[in-house]
């Protein structure tokens, strides 16, 4: 920021960094509070559904962990360091297939979830390198 102006300079894709962390963040959290409700009260997703491999318990702890990663990436992404963004893109990714594959109990809520890992990817991959060189 300059002191006479008061204008802030910004890097072109700032604001999707900033998006990605936020995000990456709130899909953390939502995922653990997924995972801890699919834990505890089964009855809450879609009854009868049939997954690919395993049961709504082995999703639940998937999608858990899934959450657990994502948090753990925002809290190091607004350090700015290069692995920071490498782990958000690699934690963000695996949510996104582990949401996949967690549809059949939960089917608009997963959608959701996908698409808001894919752009958490393509703001980490498209703008993430421009920022971490101005740091």
């Amino acid at each position: 920021m300059t002191s006479s102006t008061g204008t802030y300079e910004t890097t072109e894709g700032s604001g999707w960094i900033t998006y990605a962390s936020l995000m990456l963040g709130l899909a953390g959290m939502f995922n653990v509070i997924d995972g801890i409700v699919a834990l505890s009260k089964s009855k809450f997703y879609v009854a009868g559904a049939t997954y690919v491999f395993s049961d709504l318990r082995t999703w639940a702890w998937i999608v858990l962990i899934a959450g657990v990663l994502e948090v753990a990436a925002a809290v190091y992404l607004t350090n700015g360091s290069e692995v920071a963004r490498w782990f958000g893109v690699a934690a963000a990714s695996v949510n996104g297939i582990a949401q996949l594959l967690f549809l059949p109990s939960y089917p608009l809520w997963s959608i959701a979830a996908f698409a808001m890992d894919v752009l958490i990817v393509y703001a980490l991959c498209v703008y993430g390198g421009a920022r971490l060189k101005q740091l």
